[in-house]
């Protein structure tokens, strides 16, 4: 079982699920060709798909087109049921980069058949992540730089603050579906700019005031 760990404490949690919030930047909504949502996007990876900064993403062979999505992931430290917009905050106990991988062909695929996503979204290795940093640390964590490179290019950069739903409004609705418990993650959405990465390729990703990591694609 994968365990995350909170800087500058000696605190660790298990990781059980990691609740994802598609299609929460406009942009990012565009480039895709998808249509504005009147209710969240929703979907789970399994703590299985965690990679550490310096770990390696290995691509599925039943896929040809993996992207990056760069996101700005929240580390559940008070476990919580239909937790209201008004004591959201006080769930967070810490905030982390995330790199939430993408079969688009296998995705795209998936939904033109109408079925789920997981096997686009929740592979092995799908989602690297980093150390969190003490939410107290984070002055606004509604106005962060999101930055992610492929080979030293930048590919992706936007701010928390495109985000369409506010990190209290994310929790109220993802805790009326899902009982949020200490060591849970949330992935809160992708700014534009996402892009195929292949073997060989090294991406950073960063967000200033919480942190960076590096991997590689294999």
């Amino acid at each position: 079982m994968y365990h995350t760990h909170l800087l500058g404490t000696s605190k660790r949690w298990p990781v059980g699920k990691i609740v994802c919030l598609g299609r929460n930047y406009s942009e990012h909504i565009k480039e895709l060709g998808n249509a504005v949502p009147d209710k969240p996007v929703i979907f789970i990876k399994p703590s299985t798909s965690i990679i550490p900064d310096g770990g390696t993403v290995i691509i599925p062979d039943y896929s040809d087109d993996c992207h990056h999505e760069v996101e700005l992931a929240l580390l559940i430290g008070k476990s919580g049921k239909n937790i209201s917009q008004a004591t959201a905050m006080d769930h967070i106990a810490g905030y982390g980069v995330a790199i939430d991988l993408t079969l688009r062909d296998v995705q795209s695929a998936q939904k033109e058949k109408g079925l789920p996503w997981e096997i686009a979204k929740g592979f092995d290795t799908s989602c690297p992540l980093s150390d969190f940093v003490p939410a107290d640390q984070v002055s606004d964590p509604h106005n962060l730089q999101l930055t992610l490179s492929v080979n030293e290019e930048i590919k992706q950069d936007g701010n928390s603050s495109l985000m369409m739903r506010s990190i209290p409004q994310i929790i109220e609705e993802m805790s009326a579906i899902f009982t949020l418990e200490e060591g849970d993650i949330i992935l809160t959405g992708t700014p534009a700019g996402v892009s195929r990465v292949q073997s060989g390729d090294t991406m950073i990703a960063e967000i200033e005031q919480v942190g960076r990591i590096k991997v590689s694609v294999k």
